[in-house]
């Protein structure tokens, strides 16, 4: 009679040498960045208002996308109705600087009808409907007259203020979304429900055979997404002081979200981060070269589908050895040598 053994071994990483270095240069980082209006010039606080934009928009998509496998293309929608959210707010007596966590809470708000809209979609299908999504708002929006219509309209109530301040608060508002978006979803990956979120994401069918809620984890990560975005459509009506249909809601920024975690690396923590970097960069290296810019954004994006399809940080830690969120579940079976009676 012959017996067989498994040996069945188990390992949990939630932290690792690397990880907690880094997220202590990530506390110094942060602690450096509340400062540097102090000592920074207005175009260096300005152009950083901007990138921490990009990077909030690429963490809410990387979540969506990466980790919850839902590819959307309509993210702008969220953006667009927590921008004139907070004009709304703003013009009924809110201070615009108030009215950003009431804009967010919002734009998550009015997610979750959509939602049941939007579920009812697979793959392609669901990517074009919520572009479709985006563009029913957008049409919405336009019709609002109070909201300055078609024609959009100014935030006004921050004239009080001298431009300094106005630009250093907002900046100040900026880092404060970024780093709420990055540890909300760090905490996220970390909990059950990330984990839930990805099984999804590799199989949705064998993780709602193990006992995974699928509805209700895809719905949970759809509104923090758009939560997210709003977080993003309030710092840009900070930043530009005036909003308008056409360009708030423009599907230009879904193809920022989609090239920046496709370059830095999809489904992984720090790859928005990277991807929000390069792009950033790009953007004020290659601005003011007209169509040379879009010809070298689409070369990069060319080169790393092609050369780095995991991404440049999916390239670089491809075992998430190095990540801020190393949680990683490792099972080896293996059967040893055989014995008979």
């Amino acid at each position: 009679m012959r017996a067989a053994r498994i040996d069945l071994t188990t390992q949990v990483r939630r932290y690792t040498a690397t990880s907690r270095g880094a997220l202590a240069a990530s506390g110094v980082l942060v602690l450096v960045l509340v400062w540097l209006p102090a000592f920074a010039g207005e175009s260096t606080v300005n152009r950083l208002t901007q990138f921490f934009s990009l990077l909030i928009l690429a963490v809410g998509w990387n979540l969506l996308a990466g980790y919850g496998g839902m590819v959307s293309i309509g993210q702008q929608a969220f953006l667009g109705l927590s921008s004139y959210a907070v004009l709304y707010l703003s013009l009924h007596g809110v201070l615009a600087w108030w009215a950003v966590p009431l804009a967010i809470s919002f734009a998550g708000v009015v997610s979750v009808p959509i939602s049941f809209l939007a579920f009812r979609l697979r793959g392609s299908f669901f990517a074009i409907g919520t572009w479709v999504i985006a563009d029913v708002c957008l049409l919405v929006v336009a019709q609002v007259e109070t909201l300055g219509g078609g024609a959009g309209a100014s935030l006004n109530d921050l004239n009080n203020f001298k431009p300094i301040t106005v630009d250093d608060v907002t900046y100040w508002v900026g880092l404060a979304i970024a780093v709420a978006t990055l540890v909300a979803c760090a905490l996220v990956l970390r909990s059950r429900l990330g984990l839930a979120l990805i099984s999804i994401r590799d199989d949705e069918r064998a993780a709602e055979a193990t006992g995974v809620n699928v509805a209700r984890t895809k719905r949970i990560v759809y509104v923090l997404s758009a939560a997210i975005c709003g977080g993003a459509g309030a710092l840009l009506i900070l930043a530009n002081l005036e909003v308008q249909p056409d360009s708030t809601f423009s599907v230009q920024y879904s193809a920022f979200m989609i090239f920046m975690v496709l370059v830095g690396g999809i489904g992984t923590f720090e790859g928005p981060v990277v991807g929000a970097i390069l792009f950033f960069a790009l953007q004020q290296w290659l601005a003011a070269d007209g169509v040379w810019y879009l010809i070298i954004l689409g070369a990069v994006a060319v080169a790393v589908t092609l050369w780095l399809p995991k991404g440049i940080w999916g390239t670089v830690d491809p075992n998430n050895r190095r990540s801020l969120v190393p949680l990683r579940h490792r099972v080896d079976l293996h059967r040893a040598t055989k014995s008979s009676d």
